[in-house]
């Protein structure tokens, strides 16, 4: 009995990575062991990226309240102390928002904050 290499099957894998991988340099977008090792990165890269793009806005948010707190005299720590204690729910998304949209209403978010 002849041994069946699976062509159909193969052909079909082989092209659906390179096309994942067309826009790769040199032989990462020709050669499939090569575009398939890049393509493996590619991925790995890009699941991590997606956690670490959720962080480093995180921290953006707070760099930003933190500069806008300190301009009404107050300390980022104090803010968001004195916003659980008032039963705030706005997350640090919102609130660096509201900080760069509308100054006056954050102002009196952080007087309320404050007010202990």
């Amino acid at each position: 009995m002849a041994r069946a290499k699976g062509g159909p099957k193969t052909r079909r894998r082989h092209k659906k990575v390179l096309k994942m991988t067309e826009g790769f340099r040199n032989s990462a977008s020709r050669s499939y062991s090569k575009a398939f090792e890049a393509l493996n990165r590619a991925l790995n890269y890009a699941f991590r990226d997606r956690k670490v793009k959720k962080r480093d806005f995180r921290g953006l948010w707070i760099q930003r309240l933190n500069a806008a707190v300190r301009n009404h005299g107050s300390t980022y720590s104090g803010f968001i102390s004195g916003l659980k204690t008032k039963n705030v729910e706005l997350d640090r998304k919102v609130l660096s928002d509201i900080a760069l949209q509308d100054p006056k209403s954050f102002e009196s978010i952080v007087q309320m904050t404050q007010n202990n």
